[in-house]
């Protein structure tokens, strides 16, 4: 009867340690999908090793129809296309803020690298900051 009662302990504690794993990986992974940037840009979040990665899948007439990375400050990639570039870097969930943090966004407009963090969700849009130094800026960001 001991033993019945220790197995059963062992299966709810393993079931509780799951089912907490499996709401921390369903909270982190609730930004992935496709957004339209007010900049006319649409980007896929993915996760990849616990991090969040973004690539452009869109331009929508970006820049007055620019396509390739002209404006990048290291000359050798301003002949790359805008699409498939991976823009959203190294994006970690913090579970305590409920919000993702540390990542790097690059601005294909000006060729600016940025501090970048998601930091609401909401049914539709995704609330975002953009920082260099001092300035920031944040932006909303609609699901697609």
């Amino acid at each position: 009867k001991n033993k019945i009662i220790m197995i059963n302990k062992i299966k709810l504690t393993l079931y509780f340690v799951f089912l907490i794993s499996a709401s921390f990986a369903q909270q982190a992974d609730e930004i992935v999908g496709k957004y339209h940037l007010p900049n006319k840009l649409d980007i896929e979040i993915f996760a990849y090793n616990n991090k969040y990665y973004g690539k452009i899948i869109a331009l929508n007439g970006f820049e007055d129809g620019q396509i390739k990375d002209i404006n990048n400050p290291n000359k050798s990639k301003q002949n790359e296309p805008l699409i498939g570039k991976i823009i959203i870097k190294d994006l970690k969930y913090d579970k305590e803020k409920k919000i993702w943090i540390n990542g790097s966004i690059y601005g294909p407009e000006k060729g600016l690298m940025l501090n970048f963090k998601i930091i609401e969700i909401k049914q539709d849009e995704i609330k975002v900051v953009a920082s260099k130094y001092l300035f920031w800026r944040e932006l909303e960001w609609i699901k697609i």
